[in-house]
């Protein structure tokens, strides 16, 4: 895979991740819980496959090959950070709203 396919793996990975983790918010929300679950482990799937392309980027540097830093690339890792920070607060969000549904009697 060359730099550029890597790059576009990072923006495409993150984008899914950070769109599961949503849809986990929205799916608690609606007090289905077990499918704002499975969209949270979606995501960190997601997440996980970005984080291999990235590691990929990581191991050439360090065995001495530079990358060369682009707006692309720059925007791939702000996607990327953005998409892990959104699936943590999903899962926070996720838990708060499954208490809150427990707490009112609801279903879960």
């Amino acid at each position: 895979m060359d730099h550029t396919e890597v790059i576009f793996q990072l923006i495409l990975h993150g984008g899914n991740a950070r769109s599961l983790a949503m849809e986990a918010i929205a799916l608690a929300k609606n007090k289905d819980m077990s499918g704002a679950q499975k969209a949270l482990e979606q995501a960190g799937e997601e997440l996980s496959k970005a984080h291999q392309n990235q590691t990929a980027f990581i191991q050439k540097e360090v065995s001495g090959e530079k990358t060369e830093i682009s707006m692309l690339l720059i925007h791939a890792q702000d996607h990327l950070m953005n998409a892990m920070t959104i699936k943590e607060l999903a899962s926070e969000f996720v838990e708060l709203y499954g208490h809150i549904h427990e707490s009112k009697g609801a279903e879960v």
